[in-house]
């Protein structure tokens, strides 16, 4: 098997730039086989003599690798967090991002060349997070970790945080598990269901091979109207829209249905469905959301006790609040599952689950003191 990572930067000069890594054929946990997998990767910094400063920061559902501006001048969406002198400081450490198995942002997916030369498609095999671990796990040995600093992500970047250090504990020294539990719930297989449905009812889905065609941009906007409703919180949307009609339109005023204004939240979904189509495949979202379908640290591992029991790391668990997705009640079981005395943190953020996105600033001390001191 050949295996093969484009080198290490000497300097800072392409810290927040995607690059390529072949990590060889993949064996998947649901019995799929992809032949020829590369993983889409970020860096920030310089890794140490001895590799003991390297951090793996896990990015959510649609997110990307660009955690930090880097060398770029595009914001990453974690900027409070990483940087020159920030609490996961560059300067001293050696920080990666990966895209996901499945996604659309240069790792191996659905719209990636198969072996025939046409897109996967249809074809794409259903991949968990165990699998995206696995290929990490690899990209790792490439790049000549053996153990990780420190690993963290919010939201599904959490999960696969989790999974890693449950599945590799050896390799996971510190783990941050931010805005998930230790298995999706039925709600939350359920919220998911209803969004891939939205995309595979859309009639340009064509059973996933609509590449080269028209996409079905309507149904992957559903879907992330479906998503962003469970990403924010009713109190935010009370607060922010009301009953309150999109600016010129009247949603009270119409002879036929078809004919009606939008209230301003209505336009406000609209607006996030649009953004998400200019910028990701369907079938990646599809692949992605699935595979956070299957997260459960519990599966074939026993009892959630009994499944945490082997991990080695320090663990840092936070919520958010308001979260109406990922329920803090959620971190809380987590928490008191794993070895030992583990606290939980609370964001406090009235819009709901993003809030571990748009104020994980309040995390920075904490985390700090934890890990990065």
């Amino acid at each position: 098997m050949t295996i093969t990572a484009t080198a290490l930067p000497k300097s800072g000069e392409e810290d927040g730039t995607v690059k390529y890594a072949g990590i060889g054929p993949l064996e998947l946990e649901a019995g799929g086989f992809l032949p020829d997998v590369v993983l889409a990767y970020e860096t920030w910094g310089q890794l140490n003599a001895d590799a003991s400063n390297a951090v793996l920061i896990q990015h959510a559902l649609t997110g990307s690798t660009h955690v930090a501006r880097g060398a770029t001048d595009e914001e990453g969406w974690w900027e409070q967090l990483v940087g020159p002198g920030a609490t996961i400081d560059t300067n001293k450490f050696f920080v990666i991002s990966i895209n996901i198995v499945g996604g659309c942002y240069g790792s191996t997916g659905p719209s990636s060349e198969a072996p025939d030369g046409r897109p996967w498609g249809s074809r794409f095999p259903l991949v968990t997070l165990r699998d995206s671990t696995e290929a990490e796990s690899r990209l790792a040995d490439t790049l000549g970790i053996d153990a990780w600093h420190a690993v963290l992500g919010g939201s599904m970047g959490g999960a696969r945080a989790l999974e890693w250090a449950v599945t590799y504990p050896h390799r996971v020294k510190r783990c941050a598990v931010i805005a998930v539990g230790a298995y999706s719930t039925a709600e939350q297989i359920a919220f998911a269901q209803a969004q891939t449905l939205a995309i595979r009812q859309d009639p340009n889905f064509n059973n996933g091979d609509y590449y080269g065609g028209p996409a079905p941009e309507h149904g992957l906007a559903l879907a992330r109207r479906i998503a962003h409703i469970t990403y924010r919180s009713a109190l935010e949307l009370d607060v922010r829209f009301g009953r309150q009609a999109q600016h010129q339109e009247t949603p009270l005023a119409a002879a036929a249905l078809g004919e009606r204004g939008r209230y301003q939240v209505e336009s406000y979904l609209d607006h996030q469905g649009t953004k998400l189509v200019r910028r990701f495949d369907a079938n990646s979202y599809i692949a992605i959301t699935e595979a956070l379908m299957s997260h459960d640290v519990t599966r074939g591992r026993g009892s959630l006790e009994a499944a945490l029991s082997g991990a080695t790391a320090d663990f840092f668990v936070a919520a958010v609040d308001s979260d109406r997705l990922y329920f803090p009640a959620q971190s809380r079981e987590l928490a008191a599952a794993l070895p030992g005395e583990v606290p939980v943190h609370v964001i406090e953020a009235p819009i709901g689950h993003d809030g571990f996105l748009t104020e994980i600033g309040q995390l920075s001390a904490q985390l700090r003191e934890a890990f990065f001191a």
